[in-house]
């Protein structure tokens, strides 16, 4: 109770002295003078100075300031804001994320950790929130809704109701993370219920997650209380999920880019149902192009009006999260600011957090520093007998999992197998490959071993950690031997990513971070990702980015064959389906 008391004392002062620099009777901490102020409430560009003091808004005249700077005409906007982004995505942890996208004018992430925590379950979000804490950037995080995504897989944890109800009040957890388990809803399972009702119940929105979800089935959907979704990639889709109250995230990341498609939807009437994200943003698209003000450039450049661009990435996101101190340039409102030259380019001159610059000129405010994240144990737990990628030869046609160039589905193909001393083997000439999942939480021990066409692999391995979305370790190689040695080169780095010819490791990156991230900045991990798929591309690879297409082979939500730890899914019937193919069997 006194802990109470002295906190509320705090925040008297604070609006005391907010108060007085409002009334001009103290100085307050800074002035911008010659702004054009982006109103995000009227819709107007407007001349004046923002005038700062405890790290909020206080006024817009000449009011007196102990530092006064001179902003020539800059457009003044709230930071930016992205409604929904996976911050594993980037491969780093979140304070190096935070570098990347704040001289990029994004101060808030909205962030769901559901890929660390299917490895570390709470411990994984509690990492995320500690090690966040502290930046100069406003780093929230949804509750990850569905951990493990299926039955047929083993994750590193399961995140239930009552997990979901120890964590939903978190003062940083605006939200429900993705309720990508929308089958799991229209047939009312107890546990998908239970969650959305302790959501619910504590007065948090829930973000859904419904690719192609319509009609009836839709409408259920959202009489649970579903209220968002970043999954449409159809103008129809789209449309009907806003008539029926969905809150639209337009979504341009680096795997899924819908914004193109969706931007007519964009209108006086609709965009305040409707809000920008990136879902993934690899380090490539990080340091080349940016973050959500990517979406600003391609939303003007396609006749929106800029400040409804703005709108979408500042207002909208903070009004549906609840975050009323942040998305205006209002009094009482957070002093996060971005300023940019034009309202074309979108390239922030200035960034502000909380009144003070974190970037400028499109880097890192000298000021700026962050410390070392800590590393938490180790999660590859790998033992011998996985690393034994032999299958005895029991039919002679099997099931083939083939890959679409640039998509995360696949195929289902039949196929001789290639038998050699009772064993099946890949066989290079036509493409034919290993692909093995191997359970690394230290939970089954499980294994599966299929076969792949796609990956063009005249000879050596390519292994990582980053499977969606248990993450387990997944390797496709030409031989059993090169598998093996890639596996190992995995687990001993506690995690990443290898190119292995011959025996020998060509490029590595490590992701000691639960499997899934580095200490790295941005830049360095994107070199090194490139230099692994020069080498991938050296062994004979023509997939433009066949780790993001290896990740993606284990997630057994995503048509049509996949592999996991338990074997193979044919997703549309939602089933393990074995290797050898039947004669009498229907083809998928």
């Amino acid at each position: 109770m006194k802990f109470e008391e002295k906190a509320l004392k705090a925040i008297v002062e604070s609006l005391s002295e907010t108060i007085a620099a409002a009334r001009g009777e103290v100085p307050a901490d800074i002035r911008f003078e010659n702004c054009r102020i982006v109103n995000v409430f009227s819709g107007e560009i407007q001349d004046g100075d923002i005038v700062v003091a405890g790290g909020r808004i206080v006024g817009f005249g000449p009011l007196p300031a102990k530092d006064v700077r001179d902003m020539k005409g800059l457009y003044a906007a709230p930071g930016l804001i992205d409604a929904h982004v996976h911050i594993e995505s980037s491969m780093t942890c979140p304070s190096q994320f935070a570098a990347a996208v704040l001289p990029h004018g994004t101060t808030t992430v909205v962030a769901d950790p559901h890929e660390i925590a299917n490895v570390m379950g709470t411990a994984g979000i509690a990492y995320m929130l500690d090690t966040s804490a502290d930046l100069p950037a406003n780093v929230l995080f949804t509750l990850s809704s569905c951990v493990p995504a299926t039955s047929m897989e083993t994750s590193g944890a399961v995140i239930g109701p009552a997990e979901i109800a120890e964590w939903i009040s978190n003062d940083r957890i605006p939200a429900l993370a993705e309720m990508m388990n929308f089958p799991g809803v229209l047939f009312r399972d107890p546990e998908v219920l239970q969650k959305i009702a302790v959501a619910t119940a504590a007065g948090k929105p829930i973000d859904g997650h419904s690719p192609g979800l319509s009609g009836a089935d839709l409408t259920a959907y959202l009489a649970a209380g579903i209220r968002s979704d970043h999954e449409c990639v159809s103008l129809t889709e789209a449309r009907e999920k806003l008539r029926q109250g969905m809150f639209i995230m337009v979504r341009e990341g680096s795997g899924a880019k819908n914004a193109r498609t969706l931007m007519p939807l964009v209108g006086s009437d609709t965009w305040h149902r409707m809000m920008w994200c990136t879902d993934d943003r690899n380090p490539h698209d990080l340091v080349q192009e940016g973050s959500i003000d990517v979406l600003l450039r391609m939303a003007v450049s396609m006749g929106i009006d800029p400040v409804t661009a703005i709108r979408m990435g500042t207002l909208v996101p903070a009004t549906y999260f609840g975050l009323h101190h942040l998305g205006a340039i209002a009094p009482g409102r957070q002093a996060d600011l971005v300023f940019f030259r034009d309202l074309e380019s979108f390239d922030a001159e200035e960034v502000y957090w909380k009144g003070k610059r974190v970037a400028a000129g499109g880097v890192l405010d000298a000021s700026v520093t962050f410390a070392e994240p800590n590393v938490p144990p180790s999660t590859m737990h790998i033992e011998a007998e996985q690393l034994d990628f032999r299958l005895q030869a029991t039919g002679s046609r099997i099931r083939v999992i083939e890959i679409v160039p640039d998509q995360i589905v696949t195929r289902a193909g039949i196929d001789d197998a290639c038998v050699q001393e009772g064993l099946f083997v890949s066989d290079v000439r036509r493409d034919l490959l290993k692909l093995a999942v191997i359970e690394r939480h230290g939970r089954s021990g499980t294994k599966a071993v299929a076969f792949v066409r796609g990956f063009g692999l005249r000879s050596g391995a390519l292994a990582s950690s980053v499977a969606h979305d248990s993450h387990n370790v997944i390797v496709v190689g030409t031989s059993d031997a090169d598998m093996q040695v890639a596996v190992v080169a995995v687990r001993d780095m506690g995690g990443g990513i290898v190119v292995v010819n011959e025996g020998r490791i060509l490029e590595r990156l490590a992701l000691p971070i639960a499997g899934l991230l580095s200490t790295l900045p941005v830049t360095e991990i994107a070199e090194r990702l490139h230099r692994l798929v020069q080498a991938a591309h050296s062994l004979g690879c023509p997939l433009k980015d066949p780790f993001m297409t290896l990740s993606f082979l284990a997630l057994p939500v995503i048509p049509v064959l996949k592999l996991t730890d338990m074997g193979l899914v044919d997703v549309g019937r939602f089933d393990i389906v074995p290797l050898v193919f039947q004669e009498n069997e229907e083809v998928l």
